[in-house]
């Protein structure tokens, strides 16, 4: 697999991401669910906590991407959605160092959504990862 960024600017790499990814070669695609902080049970975990709920979504993401033989660093896009954003902000150092530890900075979109599936969750993360 081959990955090229492509950023017609660049003030968005200081903060984790590219403006786009394109990907070459690969063979394999897994489109995942949006994760949040939930347990091995289906328990929601960390209420009103951003800085643990995003970790443990983020923990969420990487068993999912580790069921497909995959890690972080297969990660092409990431979408972000959180009930708060100006809570998220001062957090977000976890997702971007988590990131860039493993050597990428996807293609990412955050969004300010009403409310989550879950009650008491306040970040969901979904992303697109190829092998």
């Amino acid at each position: 697999m081959e990955r090229t960024a492509i950023n017609p600017v660049t003030w968005s790499v200081d903060m984790g991401f590219h403006q786009g990814e394109m990907v070459s070669g690969h063979t394999r695609t897994l489109y995942l669910s949006g994760q949040t902080a939930m347990d091995g049970d289906g328990r929601p975990r960390h209420e009103g906590d951003m800085a643990a709920q995003l970790a443990l979504s983020l923990d969420n993401v990487e068993a999912v991407l580790a069921g497909a033989g995959m890690t972080l660093a297969h990660l092409v896009r990431l979408n972000v959605y959180t009930t708060d954003v100006d809570l998220l902000f001062p957090h977000y150092g976890v997702l971007v160092s988590r990131l860039a530890a493993a050597g990428v900075a996807p293609a990412t979109t955050m969004l300010g959504v009403t409310r989550l599936a879950v009650p008491g969750q306040l970040v969901e993360l979904e992303g697109t990862a190829v092998a």
